[in-house]
């Protein structure tokens, strides 16, 4: 069989051009996800699943899928004059100045995650030093398990005060991957501490503050 030169270069052209990103579709009902979409927890799979509007709701209803999903909320909380002390990187043992914490259900264990250039880096908490580090911390306090999460961010020079938000866990692991894309080098460069900067004045500026009285 013959190929005639032109058809042979855009054949050539096609296998060397990668093809081009399939649309995300919700894990239940495949239609297709437009950004900002919404996530479930996947408590067994310790995954989040992409999701229409209209299935996320589903799995907002109590014992819902068996308990399994757990819609992400989208609440984003500070508490302004309650930030955490050094004890939290000295405890935990973070060696970067960014990362979350989250209670994790399959596990029954508290999980600490921080960002890096191969993606997030976990690893369980202790129970007695979860309750140390955060005792007496109303965003703690309030935390859902496996879908919302503690982040933390500890200033890279000697003024400041670490800042501590309650943020849905997709975010966080948003966060990661801005971070595995523009980390360069190795303390991350330039660029991903710009990242940094901007993820985290978004937060803040989304982040509601508790009252002064808070009841769970």
């Amino acid at each position: 069989m013959s190929v005639s030169l032109g058809a042979g270069v855009r054949l050539l052209r096609a296998l060397r051009e990668p093809a081009p990103p399939q649309p995300e579709r919700c894990a239940f009902c495949a239609v297709t996800l437009l950004p900002g979409h919404r996530h479930l927890a996947d408590t067994e799979e310790r995954a989040l699943v992409c999701t229409c509007t209209a299935c996320s709701l589903l799995f907002q209803r109590p014992g819902a899928g068996d308990g399994r999903y757990r819609a992400v909320p989208d609440r984003y909380l500070s508490d302004p004059g309650r930030e955490p002390g050094e004890d939290v990187w000295t405890s935990l043992c973070i060696p970067v100045s960014t990362a979350f914490v989250l209670r994790n259900t399959a596990s029954g264990h508290p999980v600490l995650c921080y960002p890096g250039p191969a993606g997030a880096t976990e690893g369980e908490v202790d129970e007695s030093i979860w309750r140390s580090v955060f005792a007496g911390n109303r965003l703690a306090a309030l935390l859902e398990p496996d879908v919302e999460a503690l982040l933390l961010r500890r200033p890279q020079r000697e003024r400041g005060e670490i800042r501590c938000f309650l943020v849905p866990v997709d975010v966080c692991y948003e966060l990661v991957g801005r971070m595995r894309r523009h980390w360069r080098g190795f303390d991350g460069g330039a660029e991903a501490h710009r990242e940094l900067d901007a993820f985290f004045a978004a937060v803040a500026e989304r982040a509601r503050p508790l009252p002064q009285e808070v009841a769970r």
